[in-house]
């Protein structure tokens, strides 16, 4: 039997264009730690590998320099990343430990110690080492100094978010090291959109630390219960693919990620409506005084 056509854009159907789905890489970002900072722990094994054809000196030196220089390697690939969190953030202070600036002192120690191996003229050894650190310095530049956006703002409070933001990052990472298990692409894929949703409540409570009371209870309890779902649904889906338990999860995700951008835009609304405020506030308080301000500024 023939049957009737039905569609969104029939006479019938829905009219209007529905709400685009945010996109599962939307904020994503290449590593900062990326090929030229993995290239510089080849130096250091070069650097043990001919030192073993040499003597037991040459081979005591090589071992030094190459263990300074993959030291200093690691340390560039931190501080390259704990950067890239300092710009991406709008509120933010210089990282503790200045990595990059380390990892510059230490190519430079282990470039000499490298020299020394085979030249025994310090002088040498101690240009070689001035030189790679200036090149390391030239080529990674140094870590920030400076925090941004930190004025005005409460220390202490600005504690109390870093560490919940922290916290609430360790569940995210364990969500996205469980789902791997389930062995889906869309499913991480429907996990990093999740994961976004949450990070801009991290954010905004970053810009704001007053909205932590507001935000507690989703970046402790309610993470947390995603991350256990997570790793029994992919305990679940990995041993039989049950095509009920992956509805269940991806309903889950859609309800967490409606709640937490519903309570995320309600703490921007917030904030809106305390500015409001206090410029209401301000302007009685200028009238008072005698001085009037135009009411459209």
């Amino acid at each position: 039997m023939a049957q009737r056509y039905g569609g969104q854009f029939s006479p019938d159907g829905k009219q209007g264009t529905p709400a685009p789905k945010r996109g599962a890489y939307r904020g994503a970002s290449v590593d900062p730690a990326g090929a030229r900072a993995n290239l510089l722990f080849v130096p250091p094994a070069i650097l043990v590998l001919t030192s073993v054809f040499g003597g037991a000196v040459q081979l005591a030196l090589g071992l030094v320099g190459g263990a300074v220089l993959a030291l200093a390697a690691w340390l560039l690939r931190d501080g390259l990343r704990a950067e890239a969190a300092f710009h991406a953030r709008k509120v933010a202070r210089p990282p503790g430990f200045p990595r990059k600036m380390a990892a510059s002192a230490l190519t430079g120690i282990g470039t000499a110690i490298a020299a020394l191996s085979g030249d025994p003229s310090i002088i040498a050894a101690g240009l070689y080492g001035i030189a790679a650190t200036g090149l390391h310095v030239a080529a990674f530049g140094i870590d920030p100094l400076r925090g941004k956006g930190v004025e005005g703002i409460d220390t202490f409070q600005q504690d109390r978010v870093a560490r919940a933001v922290d916290e609430a990052e360790k569940y995210l990472s364990a969500m996205s090291d469980a789902i791997l298990r389930a062995r889906d692409r869309q499913l991480e894929s429907r996990v990093a959109t999740f994961q976004q949703t949450a990070r801009d409540m991290f954010r905004t409570v970053e810009n704001d630390p007053r909205d932590l009371s507001a935000a507690r209870r989703y970046l402790t309890v309610y993470l947390m219960g995603a991350r256990d779902a997570t790793i029994k649904f992919a305990d679940i889906y990995a041993r039989d693919r049950d095509p009920q338990a992956r509805a269940d999860y991806e309903t889950l995700l859609d309800d967490l990620e409606r709640n937490f951008a519903d309570r995320t835009q309600k703490m921007l609304d917030d904030d809106r409506s305390d500015l409001t405020v206090e410029i209401e506030v301000l302007r009685e308080r200028l009238d008072r005084e005698g001085v009037h301000l135009a009411r459209d500024i």
